[in-house]
């Protein structure tokens, strides 16, 4: 769920502000460019982030971006309970399919401090991944390992970004000085599979406390997935702006 996402972090860069007029010839096909001075500008920004988004879904190569999904962690680690037999899981080699469905739904600006909201959605993110996990689960040695499936519906996230302007080459860019990121889930469900040495009491047990407890799961989880998120999407935002002049999106 890079849900903190590439097409989430791209969507931002296409409301960048600017201060000089381009020629038609010059914007590129991903850009929709906005008028400062337009009436209706927040409107025009999310217009703006769904087109760049549009043609995120079938890779951008000028931004360096050539698949968007899926959509990659290396790592997230979950705790419940302390002590020896605490129960502890490592899920690995995350991948998250669906982002590319997301819609922005709308961008809030302040183009004197170059400060951004931006909220989207996601229909559905079906995930995988190989686990491991070790303690005592609802009085069940729950140590072991396999595979991690979940279907993530209703997705909903906010970004904000506060960003400075540099010039270099007598061209305008955004330089990100702030982030920050939350999401929910509306609707989850999940489970494990192929249990290492076939332990179908532990499969089992994991499958019904995992879908009871569904909620509260990804509430322990989330500062995990944020930071996660957070490290990816600041890689990703700097190299967008260090690539798209920032003074090709908002034109005077």
């Amino acid at each position: 769920m890079y849900i903190t996402l590439h097409l989430a972090l791209a969507a931002i860069i296409g409301f960048g502000l600017s201060e000089a007029r381009q020629q038609e010839h010059d914007i590129a096909y991903y850009i929709h460019p906005c008028q400062r001075s337009g009436p209706n500008i927040n409107e025009c920004l999310t217009y703006s982030a769904n087109h760049l988004t549009m043609h995120l879904r079938k890779g951008i190569p000028e931004l360096g971006i050539e698949e968007v999904e899926p959509i990659v962690i290396d790592e997230i680690n979950l705790s419940l309970g302390s002590g020896p037999d605490g129960y502890r899981a490592t899920f690995k080699d995350i991948q998250a399919f669906g982002v590319s469905n997301l819609t922005v739904n709308q961008v809030r600006s302040d183009l004197n401090t170059l400060q951004f909201q931006l909220t989207f959605s996601i229909p559905k993110i079906s995930a995988i991944a190989h686990y491991r996990s070790s303690g005592v689960l609802i009085m069940v040695q729950a140590t072991g390992g396999g595979e991690y499936w979940g279907e993530y519906e209703g997705v909903k996230a906010k970004v904000y970004i506060k960003a400075s302007e540099v010039e270099r080459n007598s061209r305008k860019y955004l330089h990100l000085e702030d982030l920050k990121m939350d999401f929910s889930v509306k609707d989850i469900q999940m489970g494990i599979k192929n249990v290492h040495n076939g332990n179908a009491v532990l499969e089992a047990a994991l499958n019904l406390f995992i879908n009871s407890n569904s909620q509260e799961l990804l509430k322990e989880m989330k500062p995990h997935i944020k930071k996660k998120l957070m490290v990816g999407m600041k890689s990703f935002i700097d190299n967008l702006f260090s690539r798209v002049p920032y003074d090709s999106w908002v034109i005077d």
